[in-house]
């Protein structure tokens, strides 16, 4: 299977599962409704989120859609044309893109984001699936740039010690020839 195929299906894995959460919460609970999972480690908690990731900067709904929509179309341009990154990333792009629809089809849709995952005895923040994965997808590109960087940075000392040897292997076979 060609691995532009396994991209597509992680960006509507994530929409189909987050949105999927996102309809039983909303179809099952009333706003501000808690369902104790794992006691007060972790709840399902029906919250309307107006503002971006964990409700920051609510009422701008009409700029997070542009921003979104602008944001999704390249990277959606760069993950399938130019990327000559590893799968590793391509997985982590993929991720990031398959959140954000996610999340626009709530602005666009409700005029709110539905969050529902909720870990607040340790993190302040009610989240959602498509929130996740956005941060996932976020850690793992960073890893795999910087490993990527890593990688090239070995590279370039290891050509450099080799022209290195090779220069001064030449100078010991000139000061032979003398």
């Amino acid at each position: 299977m060609p691995f532009f195929v396994v991209l597509i299906l992680v960006i509507s894995g994530v929409i189909a599962v987050d949105l999927t959460s996102k309809l039983l919460v909303y179809n099952l609970m009333a706003e501000g409704d808690s369902i104790r999972i794992l006691g007060n480690f972790f709840k399902i908690t029906f919250l309307k989120n107006k503002g971006m990731a964990f409700g920051l900067l609510g009422n701008h709904r009409f700029i997070f859609i542009s921003i979104s929509a602008v944001v999704i179309v390249l990277l959606l341009i760069y993950l399938f044309k130019f990327s000559k990154d590893t799968k590793f990333v391509k997985i982590g792009l993929a991720l990031i893109i398959g959140g954000g629809i996610g999340n626009m089809v709530d602005r666009i849709g409700l005029g709110y984001v539905v969050d529902m995952l909720d870990f607040s005895s340790f993190f302040p923040y009610i989240f959602n699936v498509s929130d996740s994965c956005v941060c996932v997808g976020v850690a793992i590109v960073a890893i795999g740039l910087i490993v990527k960087e890593v990688k090239e940075s070995k590279q370039k000392k290891a050509a450099k010690n080799a022209t290195e040897e090779t220069s001064k292997g030449t100078e010991k076979d000139d000061s032979k020839r003398e």
